[in-house]
Order: C-alpha cells, then sequence, then structure tokens
C-alpha cells in the first residue's frame, strides 16, 4: 500500500538520522560540551533533532495505520509536518555550510535536513491523511514550538548555549533573537494557512478512511 510504504519511508529517514546523532554522541564524549550529559541535553535541544522525532514517531503510527486519527493525534500530525517543513527550510537558508562535517555528519545531516522533510511533504500530499485541518488544530499546533522557544530562551540564559546562531542573544542581540523567532513563527502559521487551503481541494486521503468521525473528534474541516 502507498500510503503504509510512504509513512515508513518518512520514519526509517527521520529516527535513523537521529540514531546516528545520539550514537555518535554517545561514543565520542563530550566534545565541545562541558560534560557528556550536556552534549546529550544540548543534542536533544535542536529542533531539528525534536521535528525528526516527532515526525517519525507519527509517521510510524501511520505507516502501522494510514487512518490513525484522534484530536491529539491531529495536532502532533500538523506539527510534525510543519516542523521539519520549517526544519528543511531555515537549514536550507540560513546553515548550509556553516560546521564543516564528517562523512557521518553530512549523512545525518542529509538524512534530517533534506530526506525528512522532503518525504514528509511527498507523503502528505499523497497519502495525507486528511482532511484534519480545522481552526483550532493549527491553535493548539502552534503551543509545542512556543514550548521549545520559551525553553531555548531560559535555558540559554541560563548556559549561555543557544542551538542557533540567529537564536543567540548574546551574539544578535535581544532585539536580533526576537526577529528571528517572529519570522521562523510567521512562516509556521503561513504554512498551517496553506495545509487548510490545500485540505480543500486535495482528494481525501486514505481513500479507504471513509468512516465518519468519531465521537469527540473534530471535524476535519
Amino acid at each position: 500500500m502507498l500510503a503504509r510504504a510512504l509513512h515508513a519511508a518518512v520514519a526509517t529517514a527521520a529516527l535513523a538520522g537521529v540514531a546516528i546523532e545520539l550514537v555518535t554522541a554517545l561514543v565520542e564524549g563530550p566534545g565541545a560540551a562541558p560534560s557528556h550529559a550536556e552534549r546529550i541535553v544540548r543534542l536533544l535541544s535542536y529542533f531539528t533533532i525534536l521535528s525528526n522525532l516527532l515526525v517519525g514517531g507519527v509517521s510510524a503510527l501511520l505507516a502501522a495505520r494510514p487512518d490513525h486519527d484522534g484530536r491529539l493525534f491531529r495536532v502532533l500530525h500538523l506539527d510534525a509536518v510543519l516542523c521539519i517543513t520549517v526544519t528543511g527550510i531555515v537549514y536550507h537558508r540560513a546553515l548550509t555550510g556553516l560546521v564543516e562535517l564528517t562523512p557521518a555528519g553530512a549523512l545525518t545531516n542529509f538524512l534530517l535536513h533534506t530526506v525528512s522533510p522532503v518525504l514528509a511533504v511527498v507523503a502528505w500530499l499523497l497519502a495525507g491523511p486528511r482532511p484534519r485541518t480545522d481552526g483550532r488544530t493549527v491553535a493548539l499546533g502552534v503551543v509545542p514550538p512556543l514550548l521549545w522557544i520559551a525553553y531555548t530562551f531560559a535555558r540559554g540564559a541560563a548556559t549561555g548555549w543557544y542551538p542557533y546562531p540567529f537564536l543567540d542573544v548574546g551574539e544578535v542581540g535581544v532585539g536580533g533573537a526576537a526577529a528571528a523567532t517572529a519570522v521562523v513563527a510567521v512562516v509556521f502559521l503561513l504554512l498551517a494557512g496553506g495545509v487548510r487551503l490545500l485540505e480543500r481541494v486535495l482528494p481525501r486521503a486514505p481513500r479507504a478512511s471513509r468512516a465518519p468521525d468519531r465521537p469527540g473528534h473534530a471535524p476535519g474541516r
């Protein structure tokens, strides 16, 4: 079945990339971080890693059951698609070439920033599931990125470490970091609006999912 294969491909790319990064961090030790534990915490603080974990987990569930549904799942799926898309856009627009990569690093970089985002978008376009996105889903979907931003600035203020240079208050100032955050937030909301519009013109997917929403579940639009 095409839907299962597409979702499985997304899950494989995303989770394999994260797994390689984790194994590398565990084997190599602290690296540039002050301790081994701090290196792991920093790794798990990157938006790239979190978005790939999210899209990998959601896609694995969809590979097992392409019509998987529920209010929480709709929010998580929307966030997975949007966050991994933002990951790809921001990396290729602002972060490419900033760090010299090892062969293993180049592989994970390609999986996490290119393969996973492209496959996730293709899987959503071809296999959905949709229609799933209403105004409440979008509103709830904004919460996890806002929590990550709050965590990033709070931890940065406490430790002096920020996952991305454009968020580093010490380097770009509070205004610069806030402006960069606002740009990313606008991109996220525009993409969410684009998803809602596309759901109005794209066919229902997966096509086998014809049953009405279960009680307590939101309508698709």
